[in-house]
């Protein structure tokens, strides 16, 4: 079982920028990618970005060249850099992390972009 618990949402202006942060505890093998996916109001839950133990990374299209997702694997953290923010970039965001079967998912944290 792992826990995640995320921070650093908030209320932001378009073009501005916030940093999610994610700390894992638990097991580390159930841990191997940790990631980010956001629920816009009224919408499914879709991923945003994710990043394997050794570092490698994938990104939806609409955040590509924007967001930066990077983790401490001694400290069983992600964060996700968030540049250029856009309205559409509203939703809550999810910290999740998988491995060996096991999927786990934070409480959510909202972000808001104003316009």
């Amino acid at each position: 079982q792992v826990q995640l618990v995320e921070s650093g949402g908030g209320l932001v202006q378009a073009g501005g920028s916030l940093r999610l942060s994610c700390a894992g505890s638990g097991s580390i093998f159930s841990m191997n990618i940790m990631g980010w996916y956001r629920q816009p109001p009224g919408k499914q839950r879709d991923l945003v970005a994710e990043i394997t133990r050794s570092g490698t990374t994938d990104y939806a299209d609409s955040i590509k060249g924007r967001f930066t997702i990077s983790r401490d694997n001694a400290k069983n953290t992600v964060d996700l850099q968030m540049n250029s923010l856009k309205p559409e970039d509203t939703g809550v965001y999810y910290c999740y992390a998988s491995g060996r079967g096991v999927g786990s998912w934070g409480q959510g944290t909202q972000v808001t972009v104003s316009s």
